[in-house]
């Protein structure tokens, strides 16, 4: 075990020593690509969770193995899976292959926005502060609150009855 700090000079010591180990949190982000040229990202929205794959092409979206206007068949769930496009200024210039678990189909329209933003912010750091003034990077933490027992919903009481 590391010896015990008594003193203040001590802990100065201890501390300028670790400094050069630290990261400089100053450094520009690198991008994060695999071997063939894409960027992951995991998007999570209620109970659903999205994996993400983004790469350079003509604005293709596959979800689940269908083309995203087969898969999300409403226009307000396909507006959403345009929106990080949108706000960092890259209509038709990725391709998405995502695949999505768990959920209804409005979760999973979000879920897969998440994972949009976040490989997208992964592919290219410049996007980062675009992508975050829209709040599109950070996860919607709002769940369906859960049903108590006595009750007949998570709020909703039984009728009551004077006689």
């Amino acid at each position: 075990m590391a010896e015990e700090i008594k003193s203040l000079d001590q802990l100065n010591e201890a501390v300028s020593g670790e400094a050069s180990v630290l990261v400089d949190l100053d450094a520009p982000r690198e991008p994060v690509r695999d071997e063939f040229g894409r960027s992951y990202a995991t998007g999570k929205r209620k109970d659903a969770v999205a994996r993400v794959w983004i790469k350079p092409g003509s604005g293709k979206v596959t979800v689940n193995g269908k083309e995203m206007r087969a898969y999300f068949a409403r226009p307000v769930l396909q507006m959403i899976l345009r929106q990080p496009f949108q706000v960092a200024g890259v209509v038709d210039q990725f391709d998405v292959q995502a695949t999505v678990k768990g959920g209804g189909l409005s979760g999973q329209a979000g879920a897969v926005k998440h994972g949009i933003s976040k490989a997208l912010q992964l592919y290219d750091p410049a996007l980062r502060g675009a992508l975050k003034a829209a709040g599109f990077l950070t996860r919607d933490s709002r769940v369906v609150e859960r049903k108590k027992f006595g009750r007949r919903k998570a709020r909703r009481s039984f009728q009551f009855s004077k006689r």
